[in-house]
């Protein structure tokens, strides 16, 4: 049987790949799944917080910040500038902003993440196969070892 090819190093090939597509499996999860999951609860909640019911509560909100600022106290209270509920700005006007965020940040250090996972596991899988060709290792210390010397000396 060829030395590159012995079982163990089948095995071990054969493990690193599963590694490999489970990996990038969970990494593309990570970066789709949540903005999937977002843009379906928008749909749900865009209706809540459109409603009259949503706009009569900020305004009274907004009213009653207006009364205690008017108040002195420790804390001054600033009334809101935005004539709309928060959430409804955030779920109609800057969804598309928050999912490019996420994408782009999760995408880099879930990529680099699933890199570094990728190059250990490479890593370890080689360094397995190392051990049992080690006296192949420990001869080429020793040549290497002996041209060093022959440098230095010759």
């Amino acid at each position: 049987m060829a030395a590159g090819n012995t079982p163990r190093r089948r095995r071990n090939a054969a493990w690193t790949r599963t590694f490999a597509a489970l990996v990038i499996a969970c990494w593309l999860a990570a970066v789709a799944a949540p903005p999937l999951t977002l843009v379906a609860w928008r749909e749900r909640r865009l209706a809540e917080v459109a409603s009259p019911e949503a706009q009569a509560e900020w305004d009274a909100f907004r009213a009653d910040m207006r009364q205690q600022s008017d108040r002195d106290g420790p804390v001054q209270r600033k009334v809101p500038k935005s004539a709309e509920p928060p959430e409804l700005v955030w779920l109609r006007d800057y969804l598309g902003l928050a999912i490019a965020a996420w994408v782009t940040l999760i995408g880099v250090l879930g990529g680099f993440l699933a890199a570094l996972a990728l190059g250990m596991a490479r890593a370890a899988s080689a360094a397995e196969d190392g051990a049992a060709g080690h006296c192949h290792d420990q001869k080429q210390n020793e040549c290497d070892t002996q041209n060093t010397d022959e440098r230095r000396h010759g």
